[in-house]
């Protein structure tokens, strides 16, 4: 049996990540003294936490104040675009502002408690292992990382730090992903070995299967373009990237994969117990049809992909095939769907030896086919706990009660899945055997260097 990178084996690692998100929570604690919790990055529940924002416009925007109104009190704000984050600017006129989160950790780490990152893909890592280095409670939307190694090194960071994390996927924390647990479990649509996840996010919401623009407009005087890029390799400033299209680019973003697959194959993993896959691979069109060993576009994803991952057999379990669809394509609706029915335009569908069950994305309450199977599971005991808020669960962390569920210790080998398949659309058409303990694949050698980016000078994990 083989060691993870933490000195634990394999099976001690997926058997932690499922339990250490499911077991033994409960939502109601004490008001103890801020001594009694432990150390300076712990505040005693009846106190207010202070809060940085990393990111304030758009989805930050949106998570800073969502912390607010639930009692934190907002200390810092940083973002380095002055006019996208205007509005959260203007909302909290007392708090200190910053272009460069860098600067504002070092001069303001004496009174904050807690950070939010809500910016690019590409910054996630940097800013959240900041934050956790300087011994902050930190809160980072989705996917938790631009890449695999960043992933392994940040999961591991804030589990050593004790700090309380919690990822931006706020569908772990519904009653419908609470559901979708209890009934497989319960063994309602029986064994599954097949599961179907998609997104129509590729190519709405941004362009993909395009090439680098050519132009070089002026950068906006609000945008610091510098600090924007971060880590990655310079490049001019163009609108195609900045500030609402860079999920479609390589060096920016992760693609559908990155922007929903944390909200659709997060369940699948929850509930079958899923831990690492050992082969993946995928298959991806930038005209129509499929290449198969081409060299995809190295600017931007495909204009739509399938991306096959195998899992192994856990314990009872059995093996699972799970399929993810993007750019408009889906699997077949099921012929027990009724016929005034069709699967949501983002979802997943469990196929089992008894029925089958598909929801939406972000928690959706669970539908089962065929629907006579309903009867049994309401049946079913709630056996998990509930939550009481997606951002509730983590300000409640903060003051020392119990760890969110989409902590890191689950969320990023979650997210490590994603990050995956993102890696096999470097190389459309092969059949890729993943080595999860060493972060590398075993029959690509040369697909290893896009486990990790070169960082430009200045910048750190």
């Amino acid at each position: 049996m083989q060691t993870t990178h933490d000195g634990s084996t394999t099976s001690d690692r997926s058997r932690r990540v499922f339990l250490g998100a499911t077991a033994g929570l409960t939502w109601s604690f004490a008001i103890v003294p801020r001594h009694v919790l432990g150390g300076a990055g712990f505040v005693a529940p009846s106190e207010r936490i202070n809060v940085a924002g990393i990111g304030a416009g758009g989805m930050g925007g949106g998570d800073i104040s969502m912390v607010s109104r639930l009692g934190a009190n907002i200390v810092a704000l940083c973002d380095v675009d002055e006019q996208r984050a205007g509005g959260t600017f203007k909302a909290f006129p007392k708090a200190q502002k910053y272009k460069d989160f860098r600067k504002m950790l070092d001069r303001e780490a004496h009174r904050i408690d807690a950070v939010t990152v809500g910016t690019p893909d590409h910054i996630h890592a940097v800013a959240a292992m900041a934050a956790i280095r300087a011994g902050k409670h930190v809160y980072c939307q989705k996917p938790l990382t631009h890449t695999l190694r960043e992933c392994r090194e940040l999961t591991k960071a804030a589990h050593q730090a004790g700090v309380a994390t919690q990822m931006g996927n706020q569908g772990h924390a519904t009653e419908g992903a609470r559901l979708t647990n209890e009934w497989i479990q319960a063994g309602i649509i029986g064994e599954v070995r097949e599961v179907h996840v998609w997104s129509d996010r590729a190519g709405r919401l941004w362009k993909q299967g395009i090439g680098r623009p050519r132009e070089t407009p002026p950068v906006p005087s609000t945008l610091d373009w510098d600090l924007w890029l971060g880590p990655v390799h310079h490049r001019p400033y163009h609108p195609a990237y900045a500030p609402v299209s860079w999920r479609g680019w390589w060096d920016f973003g992760t693609g559908a994969l990155g922007d929903m697959g944390c909200h659709i194959i997060d369940h699948p993993v929850w509930a079958l117990r899923l831990g690492s896959p050992q082969l993946v691979e995928a298959r991806a069109t930038l005209d129509g049809s499929f290449l198969d060993g081409d060299r995809p576009n190295f600017e931007t994803y495909p204009v739509a992909a399938i991306i096959y991952y195998d899992f192994p057999a856990r314990g009872a379990l059995p093996p699972v095939r799970m399929t993810w669809y993007e750019g408009g394509l889906m699997p077949p609706a099921p012929r027990e769907m009724p016929i005034d029915q069709r699967l949501p335009d983002n979802g997943a569908l469990y196929v089992g030896s008894k029925g089958k069950m598909y929801h939406s994305s972000h928690g959706g309450m669970p539908q089962l086919l065929p629907p006579e199977l309903h009867e049994e599971a309401a049946k079913v005991p709630k056996t998990m706990p509930r939550s009481p808020g997606h951002y509730e669960e983590w300000v409640l962390a903060c003051k020392g009660g119990p760890r969110p569920v989409s902590n890191f210790d689950y969320a990023g080998p979650m997210t490590e899945i994603a990050l995956l398949g993102v890696l096999a659309l470097r190389s459309p058409g092969r059949r890729l055997e993943w080595d999860s303990d060493r972060l590398q694949v075993k029959n690509a050698p040369e697909l290893n260097r896009y486990v990790h980016i070169e960082y430009r000078k200045g910048w750190r994990l």
